[in-house]
């Protein structure tokens, strides 16, 4: 079968009919492409895109699961490589991949080639099934869900055009207010456009993590730099208002990380009290203090291996912070208690509500703890910074909430009540409001205005 021009429009992908096809001659066997990538939604649609070019295609999570792959495949003539992977060091993999089968073309899922490796003679049609697995029916089927939810959706449009259309009458709304209120962009004009452009460029909608519900533009960025940094040992900084999802970043990154086999220990600095919260992190030895009846590891030392999630970071009691300091620079621990040293491996994740740059300037963090912890940071928006993706973020829950019970439905009003809501707590309000709604209706399958509760105090 020929390459595929690259200008060719995107199709529906029904099967191609192959050349002679209409005189019932035999048809070539299928083309074997291996697709090693994590995601298991983006598998699947670049999976459908190649099925419908004839491909015959084999699948696998990781570095481990293709090599087993490529074993039992027969006359593998292609392999499409996530570039990094959960289990193997990327470029390991694709060094002793080549050394072990030179006449595999291989090429990574961006669509970019690996250096040294054959070209497939339809590298042309591989790029077009990239492309068409990037713009496939995953956007269009959020944004149907999302006009079914919108009251005054236009007629004639596509889902698509609806959701586009409705956000560009967001954004021009905006825009009138700021001129009514006389304020001034300290943006030049066409400044704020060719930005958007840029991060349209740098993030699709096929970038996203899962748990990450939202097509927005901060909630991509999010995704963006978490497929950027969860392959390296890199420390992560996470700072976000409560209830942005701020703990579901951190379990993405050690899910995509070459940890994820490995334990993921959380603890949250503000809920255990500064007495024993030093032992809760460091471990004691038997009779360090009193009702010290046993000894015992801490939480640093029981992640050893995999990912150490300190949530509220901004909270750890000044003294405690020299002691994590130490710790993060030798990679040495002390129980309470101990005079021996423990060597530990883990890779280390914080989580702030607070500015604590700010904090570490005024002397209420130590900023030479933060520097050390802030090597990357991801920031969790709060809801009110993206409000257009509410729909989907209510689907989500409410289809969450139909695994137990019938799903439930809002009416137009209920919804025009929630996008007119400040949203203080966030992503976690939302799913509580909602939660709450779903149980004032009774039995009723369509959520009513009056059902939705934000719990306040009524007015004097």
């Amino acid at each position: 079968m020929p390459a595929l021009p690259t200008s060719l429009p995107t199709p529906s992908l029904p099967s191609p009919t192959l050349p002679g096809a209409h005189l019932n001659l035999p048809r070539k066997p299928l083309r074997v492409v291996l697709i090693t990538c994590s995601d298991a939604g983006h598998r699947e649609r670049l999976s459908r895109s190649l099925t419908g070019l004839r491909w015959q295609v084999i699948e696998a999570r990781g570095g481990a699961d293709a090599w087993a792959e490529s074993e039992k495949a027969k006359q593998l003539e292609v392999l499409l490589v996530d570039p990094w992977l959960p289990d193997l060091d990327i470029s390991e993999f694709l060094a002793d991949f080549h050394r072990e089968k030179p006449t595999v073309a291989l090429m990574f899922t961006d669509g970019s080639a690996v250096k040294d490796s054959p070209r497939s003679p339809y590298h042309q049609e591989l790029l077009y099934a990239l492309r068409h697995s990037q713009e496939s029916d995953t956007v269009a089927w959020q944004a149907s869900r999302l006009v079914e939810m919108v009251p005054d959706a236009p007629t004639g449009l596509s889902p698509l055009d609806v959701v586009q259309q409705k956000a560009n009458g967001e954004t021009s709304e905006k825009e009138d207010a700021r001129s009514a209120a006389g304020t001034v962009s300290a943006v030049p004009a066409g400044e704020e456009q060719r930005r958007a452009q840029i991060t349209e460029r740098r993030v699709s909608p096929v970038d996203r993590i899962p748990e990450l519900i939202g097509f927005s533009g901060p909630m991509l960025e999010v995704s963006r730099r978490i497929r950027l940094v969860a392959a390296r040992l890199t420390p992560v900084l996470i700072e976000g208002p409560t209830g942005s999802g701020k703990e579901l970043v951190a379990e993405a990154l050690h899910r995509l990380s070459s940890r994820s086999k490995k334990a993921f220990v959380a603890i949250n600095c503000a809920a255990i009290p500064e007495a024993l919260l030093e032992a809760e992190l460091f471990g004691h030895t038997r009779g360090a203090f009193t009702g010290a009846v046993q000894g015992r590891i801490g939480r640093i030392e029981s992640a050893d291996g995999g990912t150490l999630f300190l949530d509220e970071i901004g909270e750890m009691p000044l003294a405690l912070q020299s002691k994590l300091l130490r710790f993060v620079e030798s990679g040495e621990l002390q129980r309470i208690g101990d005079n021996d040293t423990v060597k530990v491996d883990v890779r280390i994740l914080a989580a702030t509500h607070q500015r604590l740059a700010e904090h570490a300037q005024k002397g209420a963090f130590r900023s030479d703890l933060y520097y050390r912890l802030a090597v990357f940071l991801i920031r969790t928006p709060a809801l009110s910074e993206h409000l257009e993706d509410l729909p989907v973020l209510i689907e989500h829950f409410l289809e969450r909430m139909g695994r137990t019970a019938p799903v439930k439905r809002l009416d137009a009003k209920a919804l025009d009540r929630l996008r007119n809501h400040d949203w203080p707590g966030n992503v976690r309000e939302l799913e509580h409001v909602l939660e709450r709604a779903a149980i004032l209706a009774g039995d009723e399958p369509v959520i009513g205005e009056q059902e939705v509760d934000f719990g306040l105090l009524p007015p004097n």
